[in-house]
């Protein structure tokens, strides 16, 4: 990942990092500590603002992307009571190929082993969806399955 760094006179620095589908993050901290995030859909696009931070704020939500606040595991390594199985979840797109489907139209679990144990449309959660549920675009579907499993359900719903 790369991350431009620039000089802002009379402001402080401005930092930019490339992230998905081409678009870059902007970051501009502040002499006096202020921070200001912007997103940026392409290199050529305007930027757009999503937040202001204050000094303390700033500091804080460092510390969370730092790890202070949690430290991530590697899930090769994870004991959970589950066995070989852990839960994902996993967005459907508008070009998805389940999209529009039921679940059992998808036959996702009979081919991957996976089950889908809940579904978040929106601010609503369908826990234990049936078999006729039907799989919209923006739905986040929650997955039990293995690590393998899990790879081939999230391939097969892109």
């Amino acid at each position: 990942m790369t991350v431009y760094e620039t000089d802002v006179p009379g402001v402080g620095k401005k930092f930019e990092l490339d992230v998905e589908d081409d678009a870059r993050a902007v970051v501009l901290l502040h002499h006096d500590g202020r921070v200001e995030v912007f997103r940026r859909s392409n290199p050529d696009a305007d930027s757009e603002k999503v937040f202001d931070l204050t000094r303390g704020e700033a500091n804080r939500l460092g510390s969370i992307l730092e790890g202070a606040y949690f430290e991530a595991v590697s899930t090769d390594e994870l004991q959970v009571p589950l066995g070989d199985a852990f839960i994902e979840w996993v967005d459907i797109d508008e070009d998805s190929q389940v999209a529009g489907q039921t679940l059992v139209e998808s036959d996702l679990r009979n081919v991957t082993g996976v089950s889908v144990i809940a579904v978040q449309r929106g601010e609503e959660t369908i826990p234990n969806p049936d078999p006729e549920f039907q799989v919209e675009a923006g739905d986040i579907l929650v997955t039990l399955g293995n690590r393998e499993q899990q790879a081939d359900f999230a391939a097969r719903c892109r």
